[in-house]
C-alpha cells in the first residue's frame, strides 16, 4: 500500500489483520520483509500489523528530503493519523526504535500505548556519560567511522525464507547508503535519554546477548530512564 506524506514522499507499507494495532519499524538500510516471522506470530495472536518501509528504504520513495529522525517521526505520525489508529504498540529495531523516540520527543505518546526497542541504545556515541554506544564509536571518530562497513547485524543467520525475500526486495529496490548517509549521521548523533525520562507509556528494551553492535547491558541501563521501563536479554539458542 502507498501513503503520501505532507512533503510529497510516497511511503510503502502493509496493513494486515484485526485487533490491537502494532507498528513495525526496521533499521536503517533494512527492508520490511525482515519482519515476516514476527508478523505471522502477531497475526496468529490476533493483532493488526502495520509494517512500514521508511523513506529511502525498501519499496518507499528515494529522496533527498527529510533525511533526519524528526522527519521519520513525522512520517509515522502522518501515517497513523491517516489510518486513524490508536492504542498502537510500536516495535522498532535499531533506527526504528530511534524513530519511536523521536516521535515521543515531538508528540509524546499520541496514538501509542507502548514501545518496544530492539537492539537500539538511546545514545550511540560513547563518552564520559554513557558507555553503551554503537561498537567503538566516540566523539573522536564520529562521523568518519560511519563510513566503515558495519558488519552483520545479526549473530545468527535468518531463515532461508526470510533471506530470499529480503534479497528479492533488495534487488528490486537497492538501498543507496551514500545518498542516505545524512540520515545515518543524524540518527547516530541523537541522545534520547531525556525523552525516555518523561516517556508516559511502558517501554520494553530487548538486547541480544551476542549483539554485533551493542553491549547487551545497554538494555538494563536504558530501561532505568523510563518510568515504566523493562529490559530483557535474549540468548542465542544452542546448536547441536
Amino acid at each position: 500500500m502507498k501513503f503520501t506524506t505532507s512533503d510529497h514522499v510516497k511511503l510503502d507499507f502493509t496493513d494486515e489483520g484485526d485487533g490491537q494495532p502494532v507498528l513495525l519499524l526496521s533499521g536503517i538500510g533494512s527492508y520490511r520483509e525482515i519482519w515476516a516471522p514476527t508478523i505471522q506470530f502477531l497475526l496468529n495472536a490476533g493483532y493488526r500489523v502495520i509494517n512500514l518501509d521508511a523513506r529511502n528504504q525498501g519499496a518507499s520513495q528515494r529522496t533527498l528530503k527529510g533525511r533526519r529522525m524528526s522527519r521519520h517521526a513525522m512520517d509515522v505520525k502522518e501515517l497513523l493519523d491517516w489510518l486513524d489508529v490508536n492504542d498502537v504498540v510500536g516495535i522498532g529495531n535499531s533506527m526504528g526504535a530511534s524513530t519511536l523516540f523521536a516521535y515521543a520527543s515531538l508528540f509524546d505518546s499520541q496514538r501509542f500505548s507502548a514501545f518496544i526497542d530492539i537492539d537500539q541504545s538511546p545514545k550511540m556515541i560513547s563518552d564520559d556519560t554513557w558507555s553503551f554506544g554503537f561498537k567503538d564509536l566516540t566523539w573522536e571518530n564520529f562521523p568518519a567511522a560511519l563510513k566503515l562497513p558495519m558488519g552483520a547485524a545479526t549473530a545468527t543467520p535468518v531463515s532461508e525464507e526470510v533471506r530470499t525475500s529480503v534479497q528479492a526486495a533488495r534487488q528490486a529496490r537497492p538501498y543507496d547508503a551514500e545518498q542516505n548517509y545524512a540520515c545515518l549521521v543524524d540518527h547516530t548523533f541523537q541522545d534520547w535519554r531525556d525523552v525516555l525520562l518523561r516517556l508516559p507509556i511502558p517501554l520494553l528494551v530487548i538486547a541480544g546477548e551476542k549483539s554485533p553492535y551493542f553491549d547487551p547491558q545497554f538494555a538494563t541501563a536504558t530501561a532505568r530512564f523510563a518510568p515504566q521501563g523493562q529490559a530483557r536479554s535474549l540468548r542465542v539458542p544452542a546448536t547441536s
